[in-house]
């Protein structure tokens, strides 16, 4: 499939400066997906450039984008009100970047969370949905739905793709998270997965490739949302 491929950077907010973005647009694209990395990543990284090729196959373009601390290489993150800043910067610059297209917001953990927390404090302009590639309701070891309070306060529809063995999402506290959210919330379980997408190959009921899954079911949920 032919792809146009633009890096670009943006403001992330007036203090932080310029960040860094990279749109990926198959050819007839439907949607446009704004899409975060995780705490400890980076939007080069592996997992989040399979996601991204995988969403490309499917019609699906990304606008991919650092949060002003990985720009700079690492360490500690900024406070919460720079992250959501970010986000909605990355929102609007996406926008901008392909204004044809109707627009999701998520990300891989981390930026899934700072972007639900956008959408909880001020609705997102002009998106339909949120997308969640392993949401991270609680830290490893130490279970908990407090994270996920402020998703009661989320106006657009969610997907959350999570996996069984993921020991930041036990499904057994995010199913019930996603009933009280009601026609909001869809999840998708991922058989074997953990927080990284690793499947135990020998033991998973689907043959299907866990990226091309999430790929098939972002596509499958878009549509309802049109």
């Amino acid at each position: 499939m032919i792809c146009e491929q633009v890096e670009s950077k943006f403001i992330a907010t007036e203090d932080k400066g310029e960040v860094s973005s990279l749109l990926i647009r198959p050819e007839g694209a439907e949607w446009l997906l704004v899409l975060g990395h995780g705490a400890g990543t980076n939007m080069r990284h592996t997992t989040l450039q399979t996601i991204a090729e995988r969403l490309s196959d499917v019609g699906i373009a990304t606008f991919r984008y650092q949060f002003p601390y990985m720009e700079r290489g690492g360490g500690g993150r900024e406070s919460q009100a720079v992250a959501l800043e970010t986000v909605r910067s990355a929102v609007r610059a996406a926008g901008s970047a392909a204004s044809d297209l109707p627009i999701l917001v998520g990300g891989h953990s981390y930026s899934g969370r700072m972007s639900s927390l956008a959408a909880a404090e001020h609705p997102l302009e002009e998106v339909s949905g949120l997308v969640f590639f392993a949401f991270p309701l609680h830290p490893a070891g130490r279970l908990g739905t407090e994270r996920a309070e402020h998703l009661e306060h989320v106006s657009i529809p969610m997907l959350f793709l999570s996996g069984t063995r993921d020991k930041l999402a036990d499904t057994a506290l995010l199913s019930p998270v996603c009933e009280r959210l009601g026609r909001r919330a869809t999840l998708h379980l991922l058989d074997t997965a953990d927080h990284g997408f690793k499947v135990l190959k020998r033991s998973r009921k689907s043959e299907e490739d866990v990226f091309v899954e999430m790929a098939r079911v972002v596509k499958d949920w878009a549509e309802e949302l049109n």
